[in-house]
């Protein structure tokens, strides 16, 4: 390869030798995980950054290469935001979820499926993959019911359910579909947009649909890329694994709080269903995948079973 001038860069043979012995260190770990299958909620300042972005794509065309299949199941919240905003429709949020009425739910379908989707699909497909988009419409993957959440008000103490509209949670995941591409070249892009019973559409937070996804794949990994390094305890600091029991004990003692607890729930819930490992990354450090899977000590938290 020649740089600007014409000239060929010069590389040091300490530089030589310390490429190859990456991919030396790496060889067990691509034996190990070879055929097995890997899904990855893709979102998060990851998603928003050019450069991030296509490190994630070469990441992902990567593990296909190694014999790993890989599944990607993608977010949008601030696309979405920024869509209603420019059409000029207000929307509101209650516990960090997204009340959508039936022309929300339209401008959802539309940027998740259609641009941010494509958007995903166009990246890995530049890296040398061959990536296909889909939604959870697409063969029933995800059969969804509408989400019930209730609130109790203060001065009553009476439970009242709250009025989501079209915003859905998994009922049903069938992955005959993705199964179809796991001999095949293609790495399958999923929108979180769920199908319901009377043929409606439903808005679905992507990190619980990758979550319901993996458990019915029975993926070997689900990663969980964030904008946080993993699970930290109360001096800061990264814990590097957590069995269920460890996860829920943090939970209740105030370790793992706001935002952290609906990623480490949908995590124990994805184990539960049989999934190897659940892994909670960084997704703002290049190659924060490769560096979790190929690497002995790995970059996140890592919750399983024991």
């Amino acid at each position: 390869m020649s740089d600007s001038t014409g000239e060929s860069p010069t590389v040091s043979q300490e530089e030589l030798l310390a490429k190859a012995r990456i991919l030396s260190e790496a060889l067990p770990y691509m034996r190990r995980h070879a055929g097995k299958t890997f899904v990855v909620k893709y979102g998060g300042h990851a998603m928003g950054d050019e450069r991030l972005a296509d490190l994630f794509a070469q990441d992902v065309v990567l593990l296909k290469q190694v014999g790993i299949n890989p599944v990607v199941v993608h977010g949008g919240g601030p696309q979405i935001g920024q869509m209603l905003d420019r059409l000029k429709i207000q929307s509101s949020f209650i516990d960090g979820l997204r009340v959508t009425d039936k022309h929300t739910v339209e401008v959802v379908e539309m940027v998740l499926s259609g641009s941010i989707n494509k958007q995903i699909v166009t990246a890995i497909n530049n890296q040398g993959g061959t990536a296909v988009g889909l939604s959870g419409k697409d063969g029933h993957l995800i059969i969804a019911r509408r989400l019930r959440r209730t609130t109790r008000d203060p001065d009553s103490n009476i439970e009242k359910i709250l009025d989501l509209g079209f915003v859905g949670e998994p009922y049903q995941i069938n992955p005959e579909i993705i199964e179809m591409f796991e001999d095949s070249e293609v790495i399958p892009v999923i929108a979180p947009i769920g199908l319901g019973r009377s043929g409606e559409t439903y808005n679905i937070n992507a990190d619980t649909a990758a979550g319901a996804i993996a458990g019915a794949l029975g993926a070997a990994r689900f990663f969980l890329l964030t904008d946080v390094p993993g699970v930290l305890d109360k001096q800061k600091t990264l814990i590097p694994h957590l069995s269920l029991d460890d996860a829920r004990r943090c939970m209740g003692d105030g370790t793992i709080t706001g935002g952290m607890i609906p990623k480490i729930e949908t995590c124990i819930s994805s184990v539960e269903q049989g999934v190897d490992a659940a892994v909670i990354l960084d997704g703002r450090v290049p190659h924060a995948l490769l560096l979790e899977i190929f690497t002995e000590g790995g970059v996140g938290t890592m919750i399983s079973r024991e």
